[in-house]
């Protein structure tokens, strides 16, 4: 992969930007991971100069809005294109199998049945597990179970030569993930607030994390880059400088704190 295009880096209910998902590059091709929670996605698409006839790969980590409901918009756009033959090849989805059914479902419920038609013919679901390989844009990708406490939850690495990049879904890290993510060249872990913050903004309720809870961990685990989102962005000025700044009493290495729409060059 030479890209990730990051599409957007907030929570679920946040307003100044966009939910959490990003794209990855391999050339002028797209694995596309996870989609926001409604049609923005395409607006994304547009402003990170992505054309969604290049995006032949999806992969849905989980069936919460914030993750699944742009989903939808995508299926749809492909789905039309491909009947008018702007589209060409197959849209590969990677997602759990419960997953699946509630993606078929909202699709076969909002969306024309000469759109949904197209699943298992030209719209391909590939079921994974904990563990499951599937080879991806000319990678090797693994994906693992996160073991979330409120949704089943996938997550995945991937062999960028002979680095290994690790995205741990939407919750903190699971002991029982070490062998997935241990010496991971690169880390996308959430941070869903600064841990000051935690009083106001209450992450351990909701099963996420803080900047110093994220960085200490991939301070333990030798991670080598670490990508921070997935937070409040209550504070757009303050928001970027702060994290850092927290991050870097804890953890000694390289690390992001995207804006919507950064490219990380990998």
């Amino acid at each position: 992969m030479d890209a990730l295009i990051v599409l957007g880096t907030g929570h679920a209910t946040v307003t100044n930007v966009y939910n959490t998902c990003f794209a990855l590059r391999q050339d002028d091709e797209y694995l596309l991971v996870d989609a926001g929670g409604g049609n923005r996605i395409l607006t994304q698409l547009i402003a990170a100069d992505i054309d969604i006839t290049h995006i032949h790969h999806l992969f849905v980590s989980h069936g919460h809005s914030d993750h699944v409901l742009g989903v939808v918009w995508i299926i749809r756009i492909i789905a039309q294109k491909m009947l008018q033959g702007s589209y060409h090849g197959f849209l590969h989805i990677y997602l759990h199998d419960s997953l699946k059914h509630i993606v078929e479902t909202m699709c076969k419920m909002t969306l024309q049945s000469k759109l949904t038609d197209l699943f298992g013919n030209r719209i391909i679901f590939h079921i994974v597990e904990d563990g499951t390989q599937m080879n991806i844009l000319s990678h090797l990708f693994t994906f693992f179970d996160i073991h979330s406490t409120k949704m089943e939850q996938y997550g995945f690495f991937f062999m960028n030569g002979d680095q290994k990049c690790v995205f741990c879904g939407d919750e903190p890290y699971n002991e029982s993930c070490y062998s997935y993510v241990k010496d991971a060249y690169l880390l996308m872990h959430e941070a869903f607030c600064l841990y000051k913050d935690r009083e106001i903004y209450h992450p351990y309720q909701k099963h996420h994390s803080t900047v110093k809870d994220a960085s200490e961990l991939a301070e333990s685990l030798h991670v080598k880059k670490l990508i921070l989102w997935h937070s409040e962005h209550d504070d757009l000025m303050y928001h970027k400088h702060a994290y850092l700044e927290e991050s870097k009493l804890y953890y000694h290495q390289d690390v992001y704190v995207p804006d919507d729409l950064d490219v990380i060059e990998l």
